[in-house]
């Protein structure tokens, strides 16, 4: 799933590339996809987009005041074309959720060239595909972000420049989480999801099953400083690269989180993981539980 570092990447991907270009159509090849109907897709044509932003793991397309809003969940990503497959998405007939196509910049001076090897006369756009059988890919169209529901209720941004020690010890302190399951939550702190988090746990020390209300100052510390550097880090090693490569991106940068079987890059001792109904998470025993292998048992009752 993509979580902040790569949906920061994707929002800077498509902001260089969109802003100042007007919607030219809107296609739904899957229904369910889209979660509103009042504005309707076709609001969008003719109208500029003149921001591109992240919500948590929400990309949010800014045009002209109305928002195209989407999370890519589980199985999904964004297809980018720099010059658009101009025939007409067939609903049910393909992979293709949804498509949007753009029209060349406005106000070109056509003598002028292009900037940052982006072609300001070509009609570029994008498709959202979803693998897989469960289908959690969700569009929006709003007048607002407020007004789709997940937006509406996540919880602080950890990257905002108020997100400081305190706000995260004041978090912790009034939650009854185990802190993997905190980190995870979007209500609680938005943006950071199963990957991030195995890592953030890794570079912190912290048993992914530790209570989250009772950490010592020193390790609310290590959580804070690990938090930051963890996603600015991952952020800055996204950054720039087309949006068919950040998937691999993110693989390659991983500390521990799918890497059950190899060597921590801290110690050298095996990753290994615990695994759930739908999912798992990875760990380093040496670094993080005192050397305790935590139960991997399929809906057991987790050692702590």
């Amino acid at each position: 799933m993509p979580e902040l570092p790569e949906v920061e990447a994707l929002a800077a991907f498509l902001r260089e590339r969109l802003i100042g270009r007007a919607v030219d159509r809107v296609d739904i090849g899957t229904i369910n996809v889209l979660k509103t109907y009042d504005p309707p897709p076709t609001a969008l044509r003719g109208l500029t987009v003149t921001s591109v932003d992240r919500h948590g793991k929400f990309v949010d397309l800014d045009v002209d005041g109305l928002h195209l809003i989407f999370h890519l969940a589980k199985a999904g990503w964004l297809r980018w074309y720099d010059a658009a497959p101009k025939g007409l998405v067939k609903p049910g007939k393909s992979p293709i959720a949804l498509r949007v196509r753009f029209t060349p910049l406005l106000d070109h001076d056509p003598t002028a060239g292009s900037e940052d090897g982006v072609d300001p006369d070509a009609e570029p756009g994008f498709d959202l595909t979803e693998a897989g059988t469960k289908k959690s890919l969700a569009v929006y169209v709003v007048r607002s972000p407020s007004e789709v529901p997940g937006i509406a209720r996540l919880g602080p941004d950890p990257l905002a420049a108020d997100f400081d020690r305190a706000t995260l010890a004041a978090i912790l302190a009034d939650s009854r989480q185990q802190i993997k399951g905190l980190l995870r939550d979007q209500s609680v702190l938005a943006g950071v999801g199963n990957a991030y988090s195995d890592d953030v746990l890794h570079a912190a020390k912290l048993s992914p099953f530790a209570s989250a209300a009772k950490l010592d100052e020193a390790q609310v510390t290590r959580l804070y400083e690990s938090l930051r550097s963890v996603l600015t880090g991952a952020i800055a090693a996204a950054t720039g690269k087309p949006a068919k490569e950040l998937k691999d991106a993110k693989r390659a940068g991983m500390r521990v989180h799918g890497r059950t079987g190899q060597a921590c890059p801290v110690c050298g001792d095996i990753v290994r993981e615990v695994s759930f109904a739908d999912s798992s998470l990875q760990y380093c025993a040496t670094c993080q539980t005192g050397g305790k292998v935590l139960a991997d048992r399929r809906m057991s009752r987790l050692l702590k």
